[in-house]
């Protein structure tokens, strides 16, 4: 039964990451590869504002997403100078800029050996001890971003970054600042993306940068593009497609030397099929060119 319940949680945490990266994918059809870097952000800064400066959880989580809102600004505006390929590159530079600061950076990050011993959550005086209890807290989390995000899916905000995925020009024609609007989806992206990192951390009690690559930003943009993207139904197929896929390997014996390999090239696999037959995703409404 708990292995149950921690696949639902890891379901929830990527539902989390999957609908903050469709503002910038889905809605505003950019494609970035840092997503990772965010979601490594508000780990370890909710991990070290609870550790260093013995903040409660909940204000470690609101700390932890105004910091990485700042960077994700800072980071927007030499990004959003480029658009397609080279807007790709400066993400997945960032990328490996942040993996690099984590893994470095051994004095505030304890590099590759990782932070142990992160407090569980407490919150108004109740400790989230068990898994069922993390399962309600992370379900919560899931329900605020969804109440959150609806509205500005909906909302003509919603159908301008929409307008400037499809006609950047034409959009830009009628007074929309395609600057502006992407620039709003980035920072939100990427401040929302620090809360299941937040979680993610205090769930597992143990973070290392591993956990924050350039592989992960990879699997977080396969979610979008085998589940869908530009409405709310494909990153919630995707995530729990993803995170589903390789528990269900499992039961097929493969050797663990080589299990994670084939994980890897079937991720392969599925995009590139995806790519030619389904390039918006399984519920998606945008097809990535």
């Amino acid at each position: 039964m708990n292995y149950l319940v921690h696949i639902a949680i890891m379901i929830e945490i990527y539902i989390m990451l999957a609908l903050s990266l469709n503002l910038v994918l889905g809605f505003g059809g950019l494609m970035s590869l840092c997503h990772a870097a965010f979601y490594g952000i508000g780990a370890y800064a909710t991990t070290l504002f609870m550790l260093h400066f013995h903040v409660s959880f909940l204000p470690a989580v609101a700390f932890s997403l105004a910091f990485t809102a700042v960077i994700a600004f800072l980071l927007s505006f030499p990004a959003l100078r480029f658009r397609g390929d080279p807007f790709v590159l400066v993400t997945l530079g960032f990328q490996i800029i942040i993996y690099a600061i984590l893994y470095n950076w051994i004095s505030l990050t304890r590099g590759p050996y990782g932070i142990p011993g992160i407090p569980r959550p407490e919150i108004f005086g109740f400790q989230i001890t068990s898994i069922k209890e993390y399962f309600v807290l992370a379900s919560v989390f899931l329900v605020i971003i969804f109440i959150f995000l609806i509205p500005i899916y909906n909302s003509p905000y919603g159908l301008t970054l929409k307008a400037l995925r499809e006609d950047e020009i034409a959009a830009e024609s009628l007074g929309k600042s395609a600057f502006r609007s992407f620039l709003t989806a980035f920072v939100l992206a990427g401040a929302l993306a620090s809360i299941p990192g937040s979680l993610y951390a205090t769930y597992v009690t143990y973070i290392d940068p591993t956990s924050f690559t350039i592989d992960e930003s990879i699997f977080q943009l396969t979610i979008l593009l085998v589940g869908g993207s530009g409405n709310l139904k494909g990153p919630v197929a995707g995530a729990i497609f993803m995170v589903v896929l390789p528990e269900a390997l499992r039961f097929l014996g493969l050797p663990s030397s080589i299990a994670p390999n084939v994980r890897q090239i079937i991720y392969g696999l599925l995009l590139i099929v995806f790519m030619f037959f389904r390039p918006q995703g399984f519920l998606g409404e945008y097809k990535v060119r």
